[in-house]
């Protein structure tokens, strides 16, 4: 089973979702707000799915804020069944 958008954008409306410290601090070096953050997944796409991560199933997102910067989240299901932010960053080329 994949991860769908609707899981990703009730996450982030209903602010259910867990941020993995590591796509915090990952937020912190590129200088993502938690609203940006939330703004880019509200609107972003997956771009890949990892059903067989061997730390659980997952999918490759892309966003851009409000300013137009792309933003890249690695999203997947914590134990307890919400969305967690594995990691974050603004991509490079050439991605």
């Amino acid at each position: 089973m994949s991860i769908a958008p609707d899981f990703i954008r009730n996450g982030i409306e209903k602010q259910t979702y867990e941020i993995s410290l590591h796509a915090d601090d990952e937020r912190i070096a590129d200088g993502l707000t938690i609203s940006e953050l939330e703004f880019a997944l509200s609107q972003g796409k997956i771009l890949e799915q990892y059903p067989n991560d061997p730390r659980g199933e997952s999918c490759l997102t892309v966003g851009f804020t409000h300013d137009g910067i792309p933003v890249h989240v690695v999203c997947g299901k914590s134990p307890s069944g919400h969305l967690i932010l594995v990691t974050v960053y603004i991509p490079t080329m050439p991605k």
